[in-house]
């Protein structure tokens, strides 16, 4: 009984959204969590001089690459096993 569940194709395409979905939660709040600190320091640093501006911008869209490996690896989940 319980090995025709797991070999169900419902199952399956189940257990793909269930991870679809942990892949861009868990990496969105990872990358804000690490953005909250780098952002606060980097408008310290452009307070204090103004040269500071692309290198302050550039260090805070670096997390966001996160997300976007946490969408790829979900559209690649959906499209392979949805």
């Amino acid at each position: 009984m319980a090995g025709e569940l797991i070999a169900s194709d419902a199952f399956i395409k189940g257990c793909a959204a269930i991870g679809a979905g942990l892949a861009v939660g868990l990496a969105g709040i990872g990358a804000g969590a690490g953005e909250s600190g780098i952002g606060a320091a980097a408008v310290g640093a452009i307070a204090e001089d103004r040269g500071f501006l692309g290198l302050g911008l550039l260090f805070t869209v670096i997390p966001e690459t996160i997300v976007i490996f946490g969408l790829v690896i979900s559209f690649i989940l959906m499209f392979a096993y949805g």
